[in-house]
């Protein structure tokens, strides 16, 4: 499953720059989540406003310091939904097949954890390229684990939430990323 979204630079910050002009007034986090949501189908507008706003310092962040709080953000989802995944395991009426995928969902978690790791650390050094395989496994992470439940029928996923909020703010990450990229070969 590919998950990377083939938009051009020049496309995204055109827009990018279109959105902050007609909107002057708006702050940078709105700015760049309606940027977001336009050119990325897995992205909605008001998931990632509040996730953005929630995080401290992002209301006084310049666009690469979003960048960071944005995958900030996905490795305290990514932590959060793993000590949720390990609670869960400690329920013993669990379905074997549902306790499986559980125990799958824990190591796809537990991996994911060093990988946004190397994630911010690829940021921090620009190689955005690396940053976004990075953060676009973790996307695939959380789209297995959810599946894995949809593989015998009748099974619902008690993960459902987490999982497509790790996928929605790995699409944030990369899309703020995707904004910082084109801002950068354009100027």
């Amino acid at each position: 499953m590919k998950i990377f979204i083939s938009i051009t630079s020049s496309t995204l910050f055109l827009a990018f720059l279109i959105t902050i002009h007609a909107a002057k007034s708006q702050n940078l986090i709105q700015s760049t989540c309606k940027t977001s949501s336009k050119t990325d189908p897995n992205i909605n507008y008001n998931f990632c406003t509040t996730s953005l706003q929630a995080a401290p310092a992002s209301q006084c962040a310049a666009l690469h310091g979003l960048g960071m709080i944005s995958i900030r953000l996905v490795r305290y989802n990514v932590t959060d939904a793993r000590c949720n995944i390990k609670q869960l395991l400690k329920n013993k009426k669990w379905d074997p097949y549902v306790r499986q995928c559980l125990n799958d969902c824990f190591d796809l978690y537990s991996d994911a954890i060093p990988t946004v790791k190397m994630a911010m650390k690829y940021y921090n050094s620009k190689r955005f390229d690396d940053a976004n395989i990075q953060i676009s496994s973790i996307m695939e992470a959380a789209t297995t684990c959810e599946e894995g439940f949809g593989d015998k029928e009748g099974v619902l996923s008690p993960l459902t939430k987490r999982n497509n909020d790790t996928f929605q703010l790995s699409a944030v990450a990369l899309s703020v990323m995707r904004i910082i990229q084109a801002a950068g070969s354009s100027g």
